[in-house]
């Protein structure tokens, strides 16, 4: 069983920064890809970015060049920096475990399934 919890949302002015955390517990018995979703009121589920066991990233096409994913093993943590913000990064962030996922070789966010572990969610709220 894992075990998943978000740390660091809050509010930014447009154009400002934010860093997420994700603090992972549980026993990682497979190769995973551990990545950031997030939903935004009356919208559906998106994948903003994830990273490989061997550190491949891919972002969503909306964030690239914007956000920075990357973990520390040592610690078990994913991080998500989110720079350059803007009103419509507005949502609820979401960590998340795919085991056996190559997430960075998929043709696109959406193919990010199955997921197998949900962290709680922190919302970010940018005006």
């Amino acid at each position: 069983h894992v075990q998943l919890v978000e740390s660091g949302g809050g509010s930014a002015l447009a154009g400002g920064s934010v860093r997420l955390s994700c603090a992972a517990s549980g026993y990682f018995h497979r190769s995973a890809c551990m990545a950031w979703f997030r939903q935004a009121p009356g919208k559906r589920r998106e994948g903003v970015a994830a990273v490989d066991d061997d550190d491949s990233t891919m972002y969503g096409d909306s964030v690239r060049g914007r956000f920075t994913i990357s973990k520390d093993n040592t610690k078990n943590t994913l991080f998500l920096q989110m720079n350059s913000l803007k009103p419509e990064d507005t949502a609820m962030y979401y960590c998340a475990v795919l085991f056996d996922v190559f997430c960075s070789g998929a043709s696109t966010v959406d193919d990010w399934a199955p997921v197998d572990y949900w962290g709680q969610g922190t919302q970010v709220t940018v005006s």
